[in-house]
């Protein structure tokens, strides 16, 4: 069935081009478009059924939409194509006159609306408006839109269905097989029909239809539908359509696009978002005109590239590390037996890494996780239910003006439970059980362990470094080239000068000392502890250390030399001295030489003054390069050992602890890097915004809902960690070199690079510090408010202490975040110093609220939010899953902002409210992942949640997740 309809469509195709008239060859083409498409969208359907969601992606990709002249909008030909283009085509409706068989009954009415395409005759279900309530003229302020890639003709049917609904706590979206005259709730008063054709073509771009009941014909009122344009229009001018808002005049004012405006064409954010939803609303405003609303929903690529590369650098550091322990040479017994255990462990879960990359680069289909996949083994290192939520709005205030929020469910081992509690608390007992219990290992700080990777780090990027330096060098030599001498010695002297910084740390020399005391040759040998000097010094080794559980109380042997590692380190900083006068030597006899030249032949002289250049630095850069590898030698060996000793003394907590972090930090990068690119690219025309970001860093912020009662808690442990952990990640932009411009992650643990590849147009409009490669870091902030009925229970009868905590500690950061703006990038970003004062009153609110003992204190989230958004941060919203409450906190935040920015009309607040999460983007994502348009709540439970985030009667219900 696949193959055929690709063998039929050529030969339409085929048939239809031969044609030889062109006014014959464009109506055959026509033809062929119009057969292919409806056989493709038949088999599109097929394949879904048959749950070949690929396969029906790769149909719909392929149907051609037809040539100019065809295609209602003007369009040229083009393949469909899931991506963040702006819509086709959008209209608003409004109904006038309605009759009622009982007049003095009020009408609780909506428009289902439904479309038929030229080649079909079945009606598909396409969308509803939302329920205005007591008007025989309801206006609605839900639009209809109709998205790039949808196949619509001229031709296409469109058809209106008003309902009267009498039960507001039945759902208004009508199953595909019922009756709509006798279905329970709501009853049809009636319909009508219409062509695309008609509406694009018409003078006033607006049509005024008869409504009519199914049985007789009778009229039984009118609906106006206009059509809505918030691109550019042909004449430049607005497009205004009045319309009564009770009783009161309203102009649709639609502004023309942005540069920032999202592109169909734009390749960076269509490799980055896919799948995207469209809805379309009308709001007035305090002065009576209205505004136009746009939301788009996203899933993004991230939700699966992010991880597999991750994974891979996870396998490729433990790896490294297991042969790091191998290479640590003789052990004695007891730490040899150490050391076969932690390498048992690391295999295992190298194993286990091995698997989940495995089973990710299986994966074909929706580049999202579903809540219902929360706790899936095989996709845990997968963020559940990422998508870009975007608001954009046309208003009289500000044109064009985008909203962005990264909607995402709580980065945490889903998969691996909370019975012990989550990262934070897990962590902080294994650091205590670590100093207080007696372990047969040495203890060394978390910091002292992180420098310990950290200098092992730079040993296997530098090492390389200094080894291709002094080649380049050499051959600056035989080449006798003074200048490229010059060069090449200044490269490798600042990187052998960093190598030498390096290990300029007693940790070190400590570390090599401990080392000494492991080795074989030591087993019988008395120790000493200086700061626990007793009379009985006949015990071993394995006694001795049992009894060392400080890292200030090393073992010493009588016989180490202490000072060896600092005459070994020195040797390095020695040798390239060397390097550099004997350099300094060769180009003054050079400058000599050039200057007798006149008297003596160039070969005399070459020989004579200059000797071969080569030959006089060659046996200096092996004496370099032989201290370079004996200190390389030395400081693997040594911190490696310190690293071990974490390892033996916590295993297996250390190593499950690990995997877990690698876990949520993999679900919290993923939404990172897409918060990351979409304010890149809708900021790439702020130039404050740009010298903000390299200047300072890129501010975060993350909401949270999760309660502090239950399994709760433990993900809001997991994912304060994860997103404590993001502190460690840098951006780099650079210009793409090919049409992939996918994100590349590079680094090890506690130090990821994310290189984000730009197209040339936009590389070009950064600043020179970031095109020089300027690593650009981050700074993540996480609030917490738990809004459910579970966070009742913990108020009254629980603990909100973590809550607190976690709300007080990050308001310090980001009170941080604002001194460093003010002091670096006050004269380049003015309007960061206009919002001065009223950041600062925000800042000292948010601060108040954090330190109040106020139930549900949802202001907090909001001051947070509002304060990111005035300092360009990027904005992350989460709950347990992304679907409900965070569903109810966009939607809300969304309204807020038209409110506050755009002087959305104070009466139709709760309205618009209502609209956005009865029709919007939320309930389409909650249809995404439980196939069910309800909301997870029940009655009992909203009585608990704060009155603005209580979803409209007929949206919520009992789900099964």
């Amino acid at each position: 069935m696949y193959n055929d309809f690709f063998s039929e469509e050529e030969d339409l195709y085929l048939e239809a081009t031969q044609t030889v008239d062109c006014e014959s060859r464009a109506a055959a083409l026509n033809q062929a478009n119009s057969e292919i498409l409806c056989g493709g969208i038949t088999l599109v359907r097929a394949l879904i059924m048959e749950m070949k969601e690929e396969r029906a992606l790769d149909v719909a990709q392929n149907l051609i939409l037809p040539a100019e002249g065809g295609n209602p909008l003007g369009q040229d030909t083009a393949r469909i194509q899931k991506t963040l283009a702006d819509p086709k085509l959008e209209f608003a409706l409004a109904c006038k006159d309605l009759l009622t068989a009982a007049r003095d009954r009020k009408l609780n009415t909506f428009v289902q609306i439904s479309v038929a395409h030229p080649t079909e005759q079945s009606l598909t279900r396409y969308a509803n408006t939302e329920v205005v309530e007591g008007t025989r003229d309801p206006l609605f302020l839900t639009g209809v839109t109709f998205p790039s890639e949808y196949p619509i003709y001229e031709e296409t049917k469109i058809k209106l269905t008003v309902y009267d609904v009498k039960d507001k706590s039945q759902e208004t979206v009508l199953p595909e097989a019922s009756d709509p005259r006798t279905n329970r709730g709501k009853s049809l008063l009636g319909c009508s029909t219409f062509k695309v054709r008609d509406l694009v073509k018409s003078k006033e771009q607006q049509l005024s239809l008869n409504l009519k009941t199914l049985n007789g014909g009778k009229k039984i009122g009118n609906i106006e539908v206009s059509l809505v344009k918030m691109g550019e229009l042909e004449n430049g001018e607005a497009d205004r359509i009045t319309t009564d808002v009770h009783g009161q005049k309203c102009s649709l004012v639609c502004e023309c696009s942005s540069p920032e405006a999202i592109s169909g064409k734009d390749s960076l954010l269509n490799a980055v978002f896919r799948n995207p939803i469209y809805k379309f609303y009308r709001f007035p405003s305090s002065e009576n005109k209205w505004m136009c609303v746009r939301e788009q929903m996203a899933e993004s690529s991230m939700s699966f590239h992010i991880p597999k590369q991750l994974l891979s650098l996870y396998l490729k550091e433990d790896t490294r590390r297991i042969e790091q322990l191998k290479e640590l040479g003789d052990l004695s017994p007891h730490w040899d037996n150490l050391r076969q255990n932690v390498l048992a462990h690391y295999e295992e879960m190298v194993s286990v890494y091995q698997e989940s990359l495995a089973e990710l680069e299986k994966h074909t289909g929706s580049s999202f996780k579903s809540s219902c996949s929360k706790g899936e083994k095989s996709l845990e290192f997968v963020p559940i239910n990422l998508h870009l939520q975007r608001m954009r709005v046309h208003s009289q205030k500000l044109k064009d003006a985008l909203y962005d929020v990264i909607t995402i469910g709580a980065p945490a081992a889903h998969s691996q439970g909370f019975k012990n509690g989550g990262l934070r608390r897990l962590l902080s007992r294994f650091e205590a059980e670590k100093k207080n219990t007696g372990y047969q290992c040495i203890y060394y700080s978390p910091e002292n362990t992180a420098k310990a990777k950290e200098i092992l780090s730079s040993v296997n990027h530098l090492q390389p470094l200094i080894s291709s330096h002094t080649d380049l060098l050499l051959n600056s030599a035989k080449l006798q080239s003074a200048e490229s001498l010059k060069n090449s010695l200044k490269t490798l002297s600042e990187t052998t000068e960093q190598f030498v910084r390096s290990f300029k740390d007693q940790l070190v020399s400590n570390a090599l000392l401990a080392l000494s005391t492991a080795r074989p040759s030591c087993a019988n040998k008395k120790l000493t502890d200086p700061l626990n000097n007793t009379e009985d010094d006949k015990t071993h080794e394995q006694d001795n250390v049992h009894q060392i559980t400080r890292q200030d109380s090393i073992p010493h042997l009588s016989d180490y030399d202490e000072e060896e590692w600092d005459r070994v380190w020195a040797n390095v900083g020695k040798s390239l001295n060397c390097i550099i006068a004997m350099t300094d030597r060769l180009l003054e006899q050079g400058n000599s030489t050039r200057e007798n030249k006149t008297e003596c032949s160039s070969e005399d002289l070459t020989s004579e003054h200059n000797g071969d250049w080569y030959e006089q630095l060659h046996p200096l850069i092996i004496t370099l390069k032989d201290c370079v590898e004996e200190v390389v030698d030395r400081a693997k060996k040594s911190m490696t050992f310190v690293v071990f000793q974490e390892l033996a003394c916590g295993l297996p907590q250390c190593l499950q602890l690990t995997f877990r972090r690698d876990v949520v930090f993999s679900q919290a990068l993923s939404g990172l890097t897409c918060g990351f690119i979409i304010k890149l690219h809708s900021s790439l025309h702020n130039e404050a915004f740009l010298h903000q970001l390299h200047t300072v860093g890129l501010l975060v912020q993350y909401e949270g809902l999760l309660s502090t009662y239950s399994e709760e808690v433990g993900m809001l442990e997991d994912m304060s960690t994860g997103i404590s952990d993001l502190r460690h990640v840098a951006f780099k932009i650079t210009e793409a070199k090919s049409e992939d411009f996918l994100p590349v992650v590079t680094g090890r643990r506690e130090s990821f690079m994310v290189e984000v590849k730009l197209p040339t147009k936009m590389f070009e409009l950064l600043p020179q510090e970031i095109k020089d490669g300027k690593l650009l870091c981050v700074h993540p902030v996480f609030f917490n408010v738990g809004i459910n009925e579970q966070q009742t229970i913990a108020e009254r009868f629980g603990d909100t202490s973590l809550q607190e905590s976690i709300n007080q500690e990050n308001v310090e950061h980001l009170e941080e975040y604002y001194r460093m703006c003010i002091e670096k990038v006050p004269s380049e970003c003015p309007q960061l110093m206009q919002d001065q004062s009223d950041l600062k009153e925000l800042l000292e609110n948010l601060h108040q609220n954090t330190q109040a003992k106020k139930r549900k204190n949802v202001e907090i989230m909001w001051l947070a939010a509002t304060i990111c958004r005035k300092m360009n941060g990027v904005r992350f919203t989460c709950c347990k899953s992304a679907k409900d409450r965070t569903s109810m906190s966009v939607t809300l935040e969304q309204c807020q902002i038209l409110r506050d920015e755009h002087d959305l009309h104070k009466d139709f607040f709760v309205r618009a409210l209502d609209c956005m999460r009865r029709e919007g983007c939320r309930i389409e994502n909650v249809l995404k992942n439980i196939k069910c348009r309800k909301y997870a709540f029940n009655t009992i439970q909203l009585l608990a949640f704060p009155k603005y985030y209580r979803p409209p009667d007929g949206t919520y219900g009992k789900v099964t997740n």
